[in-house]
């Protein structure tokens, strides 16, 4: 909840009546404080309107968490010590600043957001970022530096929000961090009588590596869209939201040493052409999402899913996206190209009031879609099994503020020839997790 200065603009003003009151008393035996109380009280009115628009809110989530084995992956969270299978952890502790100004009739004329997270970890930028409206046509705004990138439903779906404990593997792996430094345009109208008013376009460019990056490593920028259709009613009873997503990106080749699956021989085949110094090993991602709302007397039940498909550039052991150049041993690493897919889907259901919600989740995914199971074998790592994951929990507003979440979350990678995954991992894990926020 936004914490909006009007009480102090309102207590200000009681004190300024006040204040004034009493230099109209003393103005009687010395006129010349008349003048010097009237331009306080001006400037103070002006600096109280200035602080009228400042929002702040934020959130803290000290949560315990629990896993099958010691030293274990983990994707709520990070993985675990190596002789450590529980612990207590603060996931997320944000702080937002708000400012936005207004013309003289009510449309907006800027907005800028501030948002760092502090943890036990230490303390980061998460949001840093501007937006100029445009009020001839209302619809047109442009955003400008640190911020999400507008690809899918649940990368730009906020943590305090998410009715899981995070985003989903595949999201973690080719977004690591969601935010990038760029810029971008937006097509949305802002009046009610606009026939377009559900329609919403992003277009962005960004640096490409995040803000986990240094800094930016190369001259390739990444080219980011989506095309949404914001929650209407499709029927008394039934609230409908989706979009399309593009990633048009990648990055530059530094070293000559490219893998790529060959499809016939169902393994990696390396391209050690001097002529691919220089080039740009591609990050292309298409993605698609769908909301459905179907409000009750209790609350709602709700439906999510989205699917996203592409090609993704990389190293062996890995296919999260490269926040440096990359490098072993003081030599470039060769890169490695793999096709992938994944999805999620979302049941979500509220139990006699919006108090309490139960939450049922399935996603998965495949890093490297041209082989499969046993065909995992010599010349692949772990970069390149699938995974699918089953998770359920509860959630409960215990006040208004404060939220309990309780999560149980079972993964699930499919059986190779590989030592490490000739069966399935022993990775099943526990969040309990409070928020308050306010």
């Amino acid at each position: 909840m936004k914490l909006h200065l009007n009480l102090l603009a309102k207590t200000g003003l009681i004190g300024l009546l006040f204040y004034f009151s009493i230099s109209q008393t003393q103005a009687q035996d010395h006129g010349s404080l008349t003048e010097i109380d009237t331009t306080t009280t001006r400037k103070l009115l002006a600096t109280l309107k200035k602080y009228e628009y400042v929002g702040i809110s934020g959130y803290i989530q000290p949560q315990f968490q629990w896993i099958q084995t010691k030293g274990a992956k983990n994707f709520n969270g990070g993985d675990f010590q190596p002789n450590a299978s529980n612990r207590f952890m603060m996931r997320r502790g944000r702080l937002r600043f708000d400012y936005a100004r207004f013309f003289e009739n009510g449309m907006p004329k800027l907005y800028f957001i501030f948002q760092f997270d502090g943890t036990e970890r230490g303390i980061f930028i998460r949001d840093f970022w501007g937006r100029i409206y445009e009020n001839k046509f209302k619809s047109f705004y442009l955003t400008t530096g640190m911020f999400a990138r507008p690809f899918g439903f649940e990368l730009g779906y906020g943590s305090p929000d998410r009715e899981s404990p995070e985003r989903g593997r595949m999201s973690q792996i080719l977004m690591k961090v969601e935010r990038d430094f760029g810029f971008m345009g937006s097509y949305e109208p802002r009046t009610k009588t606009n026939f377009l008013k559900y329609i919403k376009f992003d277009l962005a460019v960004f640096n490409g590596q995040g803000v986990n990056a240094v800094a930016d490593f190369d001259n390739h920028k990444d080219l980011v869209s989506r095309l949404s259709v914001k929650h209407f009613n499709l029927a008394p009873k039934l609230i409908v939201s989706g979009s399309v997503s593009g990633f048009f990106g990648g990055m530059e080749q530094f070293t000559n040493q490219i893998y790529r699956m060959n499809e016939s021989t169902r393994h990696f085949a390396i391209d050690s052409s001097a002529n691919n110094v220089g080039k740009i090993a591609p990050r292309n991602y298409y993605g698609a999402d769908i909301q459905i709302r179907i409000p009750n007397q209790v609350g709602e039940t709700e439906f999510r899913a989205e699917y996203i498909r592409g090609t993704q550039t990389a190293i062996q052991n890995t296919t999260e996206t490269p926040a440096v150049i990359p490098m072993e041993n003081g030599k470039l690493s060769p890169l490695y190209v793999r096709n992938f897919d994944g999805a999620y889907f979302y049941y979500l259901q509220h139990l006699g009031s919006k108090k309490h919600q139960l939450v049922v989740k399935y996603d998965w995914y495949d890093p490297n879609k041209s082989v499969k199971g046993k065909q995992i074998g010599q010349g692949f790592t772990g970069a390149d099994v699938r995974f699918n994951t089953f998770g359920f929990g509860y959630l409960t507003y215990i006040y208004e503020n404060v939220r309990l979440m309780l999560w149980y979350e079972m993964p699930q990678n499919e059986k190779t020839s590989l030592n490490e995954y000739t069966r399935d991992l022993k990775d099943n894990n526990f969040t309990c997790r409070v928020q308050y926020r306010f």
